[in-house]
């Protein structure tokens, strides 16, 4: 059972999407007369019909993006067009229909202002927010459905990992993928993230606490990190710092956060080089990655600290969280929580 939060309860640690503000907003969608009006209504539980087609069939897609509180008392949603285009490409690639782009901000935007009081204000604290789609139409037809239930809902929350900005271990099997070419690795979707359950348990239980995946062709070129975009430092012959991340080929999410950081690390005069990257570019020989980190709205940056192979664990330079790394996030934090000034207007008051 979901925790509602009451402000003058909330506790200090929040964890992460375990407790949720008293709100929500509500739209349907029919084949017959297109959206709803948008609604806000008390968080409650949904009422579903057991033959609704996203339990059979999986018409289910999520985002995830966040409301940070700034010094002067407003709250700020980062980047929230950029959710709003990419919920859009989820549908089309799960036959869903559209959202208007000024609907899902509009709804992200009330919730945020309805449960102003419940966003949390200490260090490394926000409020999460999970808009979603289901399919609700009642129906065993193997077909795209013809009722959808828009939604979203709000956790106030702590930094994703327990350990805040510490280095994380990384297990990276060979025989499990999690998305191959034409599939719906681009999209954010919820057989995705059920399909990847079973190998992160596996990792755990190899002491680690993500799975880095590789390519479901050669199983030898790193794609994401559990759910989150992947990035290495190396160096140019010159001997400045280089940003390499895999190219978004149609079986890695394009992460809003993988697009921010390659444009604050250009503003810090670090190059970014979009290529394939080998595994034991991580794990061998001379040219292995000085830092190695992994991003995501949900857990921001996240510094790699080992990844263990069939080979063994091989720790990346001391096992600590890299210089760039550390920069990277501090100057992402910065401009979310408004300390510094934000010439993209990433960040939208509300």
């Amino acid at each position: 059972m979901s925790t509602v939060v009451n402000p003058s309860e909330a506790p200090a640690k929040l964890g992460f999407g375990a407790r949720f503000t008293a709100s929500m907003v509500l739209s349907r969608w029919t084949a017959d007369d297109g959206w709803s009006a948008l609604e806000v209504v008390p968080h409650r539980a949904l009422e579903l019909s057991p033959a609704a087609m996203a339990l059979h069939y999986g018409q289910a897609i999520f985002e995830g993006l966040k409301a940070f509180p700034h010094a002067d008392g407003s709250l700020a949603l980062f980047r929230p067009l950029a959710n709003a285009v990419r919920f859009n490409l989820s549908a089309e690639r799960l036959a869903m229909p559209a959202l208007p782009v000024e609907t899902f901000v509009d709804a992200c935007a009330r919730l945020v202002r309805a449960d102003a009081s419940e966003v949390p204000r200490g260090p490394g604290q926000s409020l999460y927010l999970r808009p979603f789609m289901i399919a609700v139409e009642p129906s065993l037809g193997v077909r795209p459905a013809r009722e959808y239930l828009f939604a979203v809902i709000a956790s106030p929350v702590d930094h994703f990992f327990a350990d805040g900005f510490e280095a994380i271990d990384v297990w990276c099997p060979t025989d499990r993928i999690r998305a191959a070419p034409g599939g719906t690795g681009a999209a954010k979707c919820a057989g995705n993230y059920a399909a990847s359950l079973a190998t992160k348990s596996l990792a755990l239980e190899q002491g680690c606490h993500e799975v880095l995946w590789l390519d479901a062709r050669e199983h030898r070129f790193v794609e994401e990190l559990g759910a989150m975009n992947f990035f290495g430092v190396t160096r140019e012959p010159s001997g400045a710092p280089l940003l390499v991340t895999p190219p978004l080929s149609g079986t890695i999410l394009a992460g809003n956060t993988r697009d921010a950081l390659i444009e604050i690390a250009a503003d810090l005069g670090v190059r970014t080089e979009q290529r394939p990257i080998d595994i034991a570019e991580l794990t061998t020989g001379d040219g292995r990655f000085e830092e190695a980190f992994a991003c995501g709205t949900a857990a921001s940056v996240v510094p790699i600290g080992s990844v263990t192979t069939a080979d063994g664990r091989h720790v990346i330079s001391d096992g600590r969280p890299g210089g760039l790394t550390t920069r990277l996030r501090d100057e992402l934090a910065a401009i979310q929580y408004g300390d510094r000034p934000d010439p993209r207007h990433w960040t939208s008051t509300v």
